[in-house]
């Protein structure tokens, strides 16, 4: 598979274009019913999880979860079989068959992301990238995480601990190299979240100053995982009214320096 090429996203008009975009949350393990983000395309894409959006895979994830997600990939084996992309537990088969989508794989360069997000303790935004694994002989399943906030680790317009670095999960040939320091930034704001990889390191950067370099990360083709997180057994008692939301006003790709 070619190495995806430049690329540019503002999200304008107020359509999500989906030659790039996915708009459901790995359905494969549920369905595309089940797994609809709920989004709007106006000067920018906002995902959020409103009140009765419903929970994801309920009868397997735990803890229980409910996620708005847009991914630009897709694909998975028949129903009934092992075959699909990021499998979170063992035993797990696929109930509704996929077709193969490939809107934007990048396996090398610099994936950069303008991103605000409004989260409340039990919630969770992040974007990530993850193996595309269509190749059942090859564990090509590792991610490259460009942010992960947890909103139960923010101080409102201070700081908060930003998640980068990767995740092998089934891959061998990755090392586990992920961290999430804290840093002072208002994550209601804007701000510019970045990695540049090649097959020696990944630099992960949050406007403009680096904050984690991992030795080694993924090179196979990868697709992009934008998702906004509500986890119900976090509740407060008193906070189901409360509405994340996670706002990506620009996300672009470079390709790789010419040898």
């Amino acid at each position: 598979m070619a190495t995806a090429p430049a690329f540019i996203d503002r999200f304008a008009g107020t359509t999500l274009d989906r030659a790039i975009w996915f708009p459901h949350y790995l359905p494969a393990w549920s369905s595309r019913v089940a797994s609809r983000a709920s989004y709007r395309v106006s000067n920018g894409l906002t995902l959020d999880v409103p009140r009765d959006h419903p929970l994801w895979c309920a009868d397997l994830h735990r803890p229980p979860l409910r996620v708005s997600g847009i991914q630009s990939g897709n694909w998975s084996g028949p129903a009934g079989t092992t075959l699909g992309q990021q499998r979170f537990r063992d035993g797990l088969l696929v109930r509704e068959p996929q077709q193969t989508f490939h809107g934007w794989l990048p396996a090398t360069g610099e994936v950069v992301a303008t991103a605000r997000m409004d989260l409340s303790p039990r919630s969770m935004a992040a974007l990530w990238m993850s193996g595309f694994e269509d190749d059942p002989d090859q564990l090509r399943c590792g991610e490259l995480c460009v942010f992960e906030v947890f909103g139960r680790s923010v101080e409102v317009g201070d700081s908060a601990e930003v998640g980068v670095g990767i995740k092998p999960f089934r891959d061998p040939a990755l090392r586990d190299d992920f961290d999430a320091s804290r840093l002072r930034i208002d994550v209601r704001e804007p701000h510019r979240y970045a990695v540049s990889w090649d097959a020696a390191e990944a630099v992960i950067s949050v406007d403009g100053a680096v904050v984690r370099r991992c030795a080694r990360p993924p090179t196979y083709p990868l697709q992009l995982m934008v998702a906004v997180f509500d986890f119900p057994e976090w509740s407060t008692g008193d906070d189901d009214h409360l509405v994340p939301r996670l706002v990506l006003d620009e996300i672009r790709r470079t390709s790789p320096a010419a040898p």
